[in-house]
């Protein structure tokens, strides 16, 4: 996997134009599974095909259970400067219903011995809505995290999705469902909180102290083009959108034959515009009028003008000189707005 992972890159290096990189992500699976060698195989290869920066943040996603102390060095000396924690709960009911392999002790054990080894930027994961995590609980998750100096931190909303162990186990009745009224109260909670101990709200789901804004996340939610590699890796250049295929044994038969195997989509005026409007009514940099109506044109200023004086819109967004952020209330329905929005 990691030499059909690197020949993807090099048959693939002018996708970004040589434009600049500077955000490198390992995620979007067990990243944790490769050893100093392959790690250091891959960033290398990185850095002979594309114009890295010498600053360039890179990421590794990973799970408490994953973070020894000698991991962490290889982690650190193959040039990892930035570590994302599934952390997701710090008691061990929680993270039991979610059928998570850690427990308590060792997702607080992970930010120690992260810091010990010398990371400075790291962001923690945490989990609300669960149905074992009290309101007290999901207050307590937060001071803990708080307490560690973390600086980012990533929150979501608990999701049973199809086709998985904890769905079939809600359906079967052996595990209670979701409430949505306490999601959405638990989610008022980590905004007021963490608003409070001055960290900015700047994408629905990802809060940070000034200087410690994830690169990664800032460009994704900007429209900044990427290049995803690997099984079920999606790519976006700014015209088109093309996504890998998804089994992994077909991947490596496509790679082996200097092949590659993804689907592709060329982006009409009308997705390029509703995707901004999604991605950009998220952020705390919102939509900006001016900038619709220089790159979409006259219509488009128009129509989302009128659409923004709406009955329906109106509570949930702010409205300064030609930039449209969303308030507090509003980032709880933040899909259903941009929907409203969209240009069909």
């Amino acid at each position: 996997m990691t030499a059909a992972i690197c020949k993807e890159m090099v048959m693939r290096k002018s996708y970004l134009d040589r434009q600049q990189i500077d955000s490198i992500y390992f995620g979007g699976g067990t990243p944790s599974v490769l050893s100093e060698s392959e790690l250091c195989q891959i960033l290398s290869i990185i850095r002979a095909n594309f114009q890295v920066s010498e600053n360039a943040e890179i990421t590794f996603e990973c799970n408490p259970d994953d973070l020894t102390a000698e991991y962490l060095r290889v982690l650190y000396e193959a040039g990892i400067n930035r570590l994302s924690i599934g952390v997701q709960s710090f008691y061990d009911e929680d993270l039991k219903w979610m059928n998570r392999a850690h427990d308590s002790k060792q997702a607080s054990e992970s930010i120690r011995l992260a810091h010990i080894q010398g990371f400075q930027h790291i962001s923690v994961d945490l989990i609300y809505g669960a149905p074992t995590l009290s309101d007290e609980a999901w207050k307590s998750n937060i001071e803990t995290v708080l307490s560690f100096g973390i600086n980012h931190i990533s929150s979501y909303a608990l999701t049973v999705e199809e086709k998985t162990a904890l769905h079939n186990w809600v359906k079967m009745g052996k595990m209670k469902p979701m409430d949505e009224h306490k999601a959405s109260s638990q989610f008022d909670v980590l905004m007021d909180t963490l608003i409070a101990n001055d960290f900015l709200h700047y994408e629905i789901s990802n809060f940070a102290r000034a200087g410690h804004l994830a690169v990664h996340n800032t460009n994704y939610w900007k429209g900044i083009p990427y290049l995803g590699v690997g099984p079920s890796a999606h790519s976006y250049n700014g015209v088109t959108r093309s996504w890998n295929i998804s089994n992994n044994s077909k991947y490596l038969d496509h790679l082996m034959l200097e092949t590659l195997a993804f689907e592709e989509e060329t982006l009409s005026e009308a997705d390029r515009y509703n995707e901004y409007i999604m991605t950009g009514l998220r952020t705390m940099w919102g939509i900006d009028l001016e900038y619709i109506g220089s790159n979409f044109g006259l219509a488009y200023f128009e129509t989302i003008s009128q659409q923004i004086e709406q009955p329906s819109i109106q509570p949930w967004i702010r409205k300064n000189e030609y930039i449209i952020t969303l308030t507090s209330s509003g980032k709880h329905f933040a899909d259903r707005i941009a929907s409203e929005l969209f240009m069909v």
